[in-house]
């Protein structure tokens, strides 16, 4: 019998998928020089996608985890918590209409994304279009949830 190569779905793929998706976005909203809707939903599908990150960072640190090397996974974790952390940041400043802050953000994410190298824009509106819409609805479902705990 043959070898058998693993080609399937993994964290780490995802994750450069989510990375390439950021740096992207970033820099098709450093080329832009108004906030319009669809920068909007470019900033909203930035969220997403640096949630996307530490889903998947989540994912492999609980393989390290399952192994009993808790250091190992607490390290990853502590390496990517600022995705987690710059999400709920960009998601603020979004839903408190502060677009007048999101470039100075923006800004400070790009180092973040310095190793991705991005020689043909392959993302287009298909990809965010939208975002904003479903980063408002997801939001007032976690805040209907919550209030149905806090009844219940």
């Amino acid at each position: 019998m043959g070898r058998i190569v693993g080609s399937g779905d993994t964290p780490s793929k995802r994750r450069s998928a989510h990375e390439r998706s950021c740096a992207e976005v970033l820099r098709r909203l450093a080329e832009r020089s108004t906030f319009d809707e669809e920068a909007l939903d470019m900033a909203a599908f930035l969220v997403f996608s640096l949630r996307g990150i530490y889903a998947t960072i989540d994912e492999s640190a609980g393989a390290w985890d399952d192994r009993d090397y808790w250091r190992k996974a607490e390290a990853l974790r502590e390496k990517y918590r600022w995705a987690q952390v710059k999400a709920d940041e960009l998601e603020a400043l979004l839903k408190a209409g502060s677009t007048s802050r999101v470039p100075d953000f923006l800004i400070s994410i790009v180092p973040h994304f310095a190793h991705v190298t991005v020689v043909a824009l392959t993302r287009d509106a298909d990809w965010w279009c939208g975002a904003w819409k479903a980063l408002a609805r997801q939001a007032g479902a976690n805040r209907a949830g919550a209030v149905s705990e806090a009844r219940g």
